[in-house]
C-alpha cells in the first residue's frame, strides 16, 4: 500500500473502493440479531390502529431481512411474557438484543411504567431485567414518559432511543410512528447515502418530521426525543447533531448501527462488521487528534490503521 503522506486520503479513497469491490463478491452471511417488539394497552381504538401499524412495520422489516423476531402484546399475562423473554436473551453473550416497546407510558411524579393489558412494568422493573443482558442492547421506545427509561437502561455497550426528554412529558407522541418506517429502510433518513438508515439517521428523521407536526399545525411541542449511546445516561437531543463534532458525546455507535443493511453490507459477517466497526472509531479518534500530532505520526497511524482495515476485508 502506499506510504501515506501528503496524499494519505487518495489512498484512504482507494482502499475504500476496494472495500466495496471485495464486498461484493463475498457470499451474505447470517446476522446473530433479535428483536423483541413489546406493544402496550392502546386503551383507545385510535391508538391500536397506530400502535398495530408500527408493530407491523417493524414485524415485516425483520422477517424481510431474516432477523428473528417476537412479539408480546395480548392478554393479561404480557408482563410474565416479557421477563421470560428477558431472561432468555440473557442466556446470549454475542449478537444484538434490539426491545422496542410501542404504548403509552406514564408517569406518577415517583415511578414511570410502561402501560401493558395487564400489570405495568416499572423502568426499574426494566433495568433488573436487563441487567444480565451482556450482549449488545438497543433499546428503541417512542412513547410517552419514554425518557424515564434511558437513565435505569443506559451502560456500556447499549444505545438507548426514548421518544421524549424528560417523564414529565406524559402527552402521546408521535416520534414512534415516524422511527419505525425509517428503520426499516426508508431511504428518505439516509443522510450518508450508504442505501441504508441508520439508528442515528432513524432518530433525526423521526425527530424532524415530529418537529414538523407540531409547526405545521401550530401547536406547542409536548415530546422532544433523546439518543443514548456512550453509557452516561445522559441523552442528547436531535438538534445537537448538526452542530461541532467537539459537541456531540452520543451517536457514534447508533451511527453505525442498522436493523436493514444494504446489500454490499450483507456480504460481512458479523465478526468482521465488528471488527470495522471498531477500526472506524479508532480512525475518527485518530482524526480529532490530528491537530497534536505531527505529520509523520499522524500518517503512520493513519497507515496502521487502514492496513487492519483492508484486513478485514481480505485485501493483500
Amino acid at each position: 500500500m502506499t506510504k501515506l503522506k501528503a496524499g494519505g486520503w487518495m489512498a484512504y479513497g482507494w482502499l475504500l473502493s476496494l472495500y466495496l469491490f471485495s464486498a461484493c463478491f463475498a457470499s451474505e452471511a447470517q446476522r446473530d440479531v433479535e428483536v423483541l417488539i413489546v406493544t402496550g394497552a392502546p386503551g383507545e381504538e385510535e391508538y391500536a390502529k397506530k400502535f398495530e401499524k408500527q408493530v407491523t412495520t417493524w414485524k415485516a422489516a425483520c422477517e424481510n431481512s431474516g432477523i428473528a423476531v417476537q412479539v408480546i402484546g395480548k392478554d393479561v399475562h404480557d408482563a410474565e411474557a416479557l421477563e421470560a423473554a428477558l431472561k432468555k436473551a440473557a442466556t446470549k453473550s454475542a449478537g444484538q438484543f434490539w426491545m422496542v416497546l410501542i404504548g403509552h407510558g406514564t408517569f406518577d411524579n415517583r415511578e414511570v411504567k410502561f402501560n401493558l393489558r395487564g400489570p405495568d412494568v416499572t423502568a426499574k422493573q426494566f433495568a433488573t431485567w436487563c441487567q444480565p443482558i451482556q450482549r449488545e442492547l438497543i433499546f428503541i421506545d417512542g412513547g410517552s414518559s419514554s425518557a424515564g427509561f434511558l437513565q435505569p437502561l443506559s451502560g456500556k455497550n447499549r444505545i438507548i432511543v426514548t421518544g421524549t426528554k424528560s417523564a414529565d412529558e406524559v402527552y402521546y407522541t408521535r416520534f414512534g410512528e415516524f422511527f419505525a418506517p425509517a428503520i426499516a429502510g426508508d431511504l428518505a433518513a439516509d443522510l450518508d447515502q450508504d442505501k441504508q438508515v441508520s439508528i442515528l439517521e432513524a432518530f433525526r428523521h423521526a425527530s424532524k418530521l415530529a418537529a414538523e407536526f407540531y409547526e405545521k399545525e401550530e401547536r406547542i411541542s409536548t415530546e422532544h426525543a433523546l439518543l443514548e449511546d456512550n453509557g452516561d445516561g445522559v441523552g442528547t437531543r436531535s438538534e445537537v447533531f448538526s452542530k461541532e463534532a467537539k459537541d456531540i458525546k452520543d451517536g457514534a455507535r447508533a451511527g453505525q448501527v442498522a436493523l436493514v443493511l444494504s446489500e454490499e453490507e450483507l456480504k460481512l459477517t458479523d465478526a468482521q462488521r465488528a471488527k470495522r466497526d471498531e477500526l472506524e472509531r479508532k480512525l475518527e479518534t485518530l482524526k480529532t487528534k490530528r491537530v497534536e500530532m505531527n505529520e509523520e505520526s499522524y500518517y503512520a497511524e493513519l497507515e496502521a490503521l487502514l492496513r487492519q482495515l483492508a484486513d478485514v476485508y481480505g485485501i493483500e
